[in-house]
């Protein structure tokens, strides 16, 4: 069949109809069968050739060239596509380099493995169009509900038809043991839109935490219209889940806006959760409060916080012990994932007992290394010593406004004090040496005899050795692995060393022994010092 004998506007027609169907551009279909019938002319006329097709969009005429180009005399590499400056001059009128020759070629007679291979090409650009159109669409749906009709099940998957496209619901991002029949209606959060090879693949979630806020935001106007915001949002699907609220409005509630009139508004997301239970708590700036509005129903007798830990202990009454942790912990789970914070939970009877330790430990303490009597150790400890450095190097006022504590006395304390810490010091330095510790790091400033016996029992004995350690090697830290944050003890973590300190103290060993240029430093102090100024003032 040639070309030239084809109804030509049926080409264009046929063009039209296959954009229609699948909703995509006419003239990326024409272009489809522009490069189709290019690749039948090279089989005919020389694959080596650069042969290229144009069909006129308004007659459905089919033009075939054959293009050279006019490249540099060492840069010739095929000759049948390419041409020198002088091979080109009878072409041309002064050509350079980058010119086209173009001439008109023959039309070609399409064969019956030409025709097929045509077809191919142009189902391939099609489904590639298609694609695109499905992605572009999609794309920025990311982040929000959509509603689809359930077409099939796949090994647990469900295959949902969300009108131009498909999307997959997989087996773990469905509530508890729902389950679905082909043609039912379905709600889904739109969890991630991706471009991959066999099309683009969109993947939805009724257990993602962003489903349940994006619900409340369909049944709260005063949520969509930004008056209150969702602050946090943590969930056990199908079964209880957590939701933090704010009002930027004094005169709305958010917690009975969420609620809705007798319950109409929550009532409504718990049905399209599968009865799942809703708590919602009122968010606040103070972690403390939030954390004890987050462990609601329970009550909370007291919160301690360990902000270089991020962790929080929470005492509350005996009785309220198992409300706070909930059936198989889920109360105080969702209140972790609520807040971003480990918590511990303890009675008022364990809290107790480990403050009396303390207090025990600490009696002790004073009565060894001060040759104190009980009595007035634990008339030290009461007032609210905790260490040797505290009584040794405070001053005397302080000690003399204890009651039966005179100058003489107070003089005493300090003195004893002093000489412990300094026989201490002695001891932890001799050993530290004979660990192997160098003066380098001996005679390094921010480091006390103690810390240098530690970090020669860890094998870090010269400076080099202490600028090649990370922060969070020498002040410990948390990770998280398999969702369990794990503890890292840090080498100076029992000498209350912050993790920004040990940073201070890395990097400055990297500067004396000129492994970083102390301007550098500057630089990345005074972009930190910006980036928080600008975090502060809300930029």
């Amino acid at each position: 069949m040639a070309i030239t004998s084809a109804n030509q506007l049926e080409l264009l027609q046929t063009a039209e109809a296959v954009a229609r169907e699948k909703m995509i551009d006419p003239d990326l279909v024409i272009q489809a069968m522009e490069d189709s019938l290019a690749r039948a002319a090279k089989s005919r006329y020389g694959s080596e050739m650069d042969i290229r097709v144009h069909i006129d969009r308004k007659t459905g005429n089919a033009t075939f060239t054959r293009v050279r180009t006019v490249v540099e005399d060492e840069e010739v590499e095929n000759y049948q596509a390419q041409v020198t400056v002088a091979q080109a001059r009878p072409y041309l009128d002064n050509p350079k380099v980058g010119d086209e020759i173009i001439d008109q070629v023959p039309p070609v007679e399409l064969g019956r493995i030409a025709a097929q291979s045509a077809k191919q090409v142009i189902l391939q650009k099609v489904r590639e169009a298609e694609r695109d159109r499905q992605y572009e669409e999609f794309k920025d749906r990311a982040g929000t509900i959509i509603n689809g009709v359930v077409k099939r099940e796949e090994y647990g998957n469900i295959i949902v038809d969300v009108g131009r496209g498909e999307a997959i619901l997989r087996r773990n991002e469905k509530i508890g043991r729902e389950s679905y029949r082909p043609n039912d209606r379905i709600r889904a959060y739109v969890k991630d839109v991706r471009r991959e090879s066999r099309g683009p693949q969109i993947f939805l979630s009724r257990t993602d935490p962003q489903f349940m806020a994006e619900l409340f935001k369909m049944e709260v106007p005063e949520i969509y219209d930004g008056v209150i915001e969702i602050k946090a949002v943590a969930r056990d699907p199908g079964s209880r889940a957590k939701i933090a609220v704010i009002s930027y409005d004094n005169s709305i509630d958010p917690v009975g806006a969420c609620v809705g009139m007798r319950g109409s508004r929550v009532q409504a997301v718990v049905g399209e959760l599968q009865g799942e239970k809703i708590d919602i708590i009122p968010w606040s700036e103070d972690q403390a409060t939030f954390l004890v509005n987050a462990l609601q129903p329970a009550e909370v007798a007291k919160v301690v916080f360990d902000e270089d830990a991020s962790r929080i202990e929470v005492v509350v009454p005996d009785e309220q012990l198992s409300l706070a942790i909930g059936r198989r912990g889920q109360n105080v789970r969702l209140a972790s994932q609520l807040t971003g914070l480990d918590i511990d939970i303890l009675t008022e009877e364990e809290e107790s007992k480990r403050r009396q330790a303390e207090f025990n430990a600490r009696t002790k303490l004073f009565m060894d290394a001060l040759d104190l009597d009980e009595f007035f150790a634990q008339l030290l400890v009461a007032e609210g010593f905790t260490n040797l450095e505290e009584v040794a190097y405070i001053e005397l006022d302080e000690l003399t406004s204890i009651d039966g504590v005179d100058e003489g006395t107070a003089a005493e304390l300090q003195t004893r004090a002093r000489e412990h810490l300094e026989a201490a010091n002695r001891a932890a330095l001799e050993n530290a040496r004979a660990l192997g510790a160098e003066d380098s790091l001996i005679e390094f400033e921010g480091l006390t005899p103690q810390m240098v016996e530690a970090l020669a029992k860890d094998d870090v004995k010269t400076l080099e050795d202490f600028a090649t350690c990370a922060d969070w090697e020498l002040a410990g830290g948390w990770t998280t692995a398999n969702g369990q944050r794990v503890k890292d003890e840090g080498i100076l973590e029992p000498f209350d060393v912050s993790l920004e300190e040990a940073q201070t103290m890395v990097m400055t060993a990297r500067v004396m022994l000129g492994w970083v240029d102390p301007t550098e430093m500057e630089s990345a102090d005074e972009a930190e010092t910006k980036e928080t100024d600008e975090k502060e003032a809300g930029v």
